[in-house]
């Protein structure tokens, strides 16, 4: 019996020192978002993954973990981000064919869309006496997960609050792009699917794909032109 107790001990022990218990958690929590959001009938302002951020962030508060040890299990899951980013030159490769085509309107939009992206977030925090900190963390709130995460780290702001700040603003892009489209009398998908990429990232592509194969290829494009355009200029654009 003590024989038993102690190889049971061992192995709790090693589930939750280790990543094991975090990794299982974030799987977890994917999987059972995934499975509510078919339910509920897939509403536009409860995406799979604000759903999943719910979840994990209540277990990992009631069940005592704390974040400090989830997130030292979950370093290996982040570390995965860097061959995501690395990643996205394949959407980026297979839309050169629209790159080419529309490259005129695309080197017009994409500088000032991203920047104004970037801008309207920083005054409106710095209007409310935001600290430098908040104002390096909300700055690459509209770049996809990978390379907002190293530009925060690389601006002083923090990697938490600008995951935050990526889920909000994709989830509004992906509520409010039908309403905007319509006001705005846009129908071209192409327009919508780059829109939605260049301010939701990743959420917003998900949703774009929703609309059709064609809004989800621009979305691509977006997110990735985006997320290359802010890595580059947005260092050197913040201190000003």
């Amino acid at each position: 019996m003590t024989e038993r107790s102690g190889v049971y001990n061992e192995l709790m022990s090693v589930w939750t020192v280790g990543p094991l218990l975090s990794i299982a958690m974030t799987l977890a929590a994917f999987l059972a978002a995934q499975w509510i959001f078919v339910r509920i009938r897939r509403p536009l302002w409860m995406p799979p993954v604000l759903i999943a951020a719910v979840l994990l962030s209540g277990v990992v508060a009631l069940s005592g973990i704390g974040y400090e040890k989830y997130q030292h299990g979950a370093r290996w899951l982040t570390a995965l981000l860097g061959p995501a980013t690395v990643a996205l030159g394949i959407p980026l490769y297979q839309q050169m064919h629209h790159i080419r085509a529309l490259w005129k309107p695309i080197l017009v939009t994409l500088p000032i869309a991203a920047t104004l992206a970037a801008v309207y977030s920083l005054v409106i925090a710095w209007g409310m006496g935001a600290s430098p900190m908040v104002l390096a963390s909300l700055a690459p709130k509209s770049v996809t997960a990978p390379i907002a995460m190293g530009v925060s780290e690389q601006l002083g702001g923090s990697v938490s609050l600008t995951l935050g700040a990526l889920l909000i603003t994709g989830v509004l892009a992906s509520l409010f792009v039908d309403w905007g489209a319509k006001w705005m009398k846009v129908t071209d998908e192409r327009i919508i699917g780059f829109a939605l990429g260049l301010n939701g990232h990743a959420v917003g592509t998900a949703r774009a794909f929703e609309i059709s194969p064609t809004a989800g290829a621009f979305s691509s494009l977006g997110m990735g032109l985006t997320g290359v355009f802010t890595a580059l200029f947005l260092p050197f654009m913040f201190p000003f």
